[in-house]
């Protein structure tokens, strides 16, 4: 008697908790869970970018707070990015179009990798690019170190070779994004293309 007692009341437990679930599953439960996820996925991603002073280091070192007139961390400082195009390459306006957008979107996925704290002041400060000329490689080379000596981020654009110019050629550099007057003293020389 009691083996069928226990098996008669066994499938109305597993119906309610059956119940149950599928109440938890309906679309006016579901959403509102995934929201709430997002959310606190957001401010985890966000309070782990602010705590990580090693990778706001690399741009805001001691040389770079020294040269700069906004004290603190150089959250207010106004930042931009400056692409410098190869003149001996001849390239047309829209292989130079081209060239520059690689180099910014390169620039944007290696700071998406490393530097997510400096990419987000230059979205907030409307992410500015300025276009400027260099001579030839050996210049383009010049303008690398010495960016990279002060710790200003650069990206420079390898070409695939498939229209006007040699595979391989590097064709445009991008400088930044950091502090204006940073990379002024290293670009600001440079002709406007």
């Amino acid at each position: 008697m009691w083996p069928s007692s226990r098996n008669s009341s066994q499938p109305q437990a597993m119906r309610q908790e059956k119940k149950s679930i599928s109440v938890s599953f309906r679309a006016e439960n579901l959403i509102p869970g995934v929201v709430i996820g997002f959310i606190i996925g957001m401010i985890l991603d966000l309070s782990q970018q602010v705590t990580s002073p090693v990778k706001r280091s690399r741009l805001l070192s001691s040389k770079v707070q020294k040269q700069s007139s906004v004290p603190g961390n150089g959250k207010d400082q106004e930042l931009k990015m400056v692409l410098v195009v190869r003149q001996d390459l001849k390239m047309r306006t829209g292989k130079i179009a081209s060239q520059c957008a690689h180099a910014a979107t390169g620039m944007y996925a290696e700071l998406m990798q490393s530097d997510r704290y400096l990419l987000r002041r230059w979205e907030e400060n409307g992410q500015p690019k300025i276009v400027v000329t260099c001579k030839n490689q050996q210049e383009m080379n010049k303008i690398t170190e010495a960016a990279e000596s002060v710790g200003l981020p650069t990206f420079v654009v390898a070409d695939a070779g498939r229209t006007e110019v040699a595979a391989g050629s590097r064709t445009v550099l991008a400088v930044g994004p950091g502090p204006k007057e940073l990379v002024d003293s290293i670009t600001g020389r440079l002709a406007l293309l």
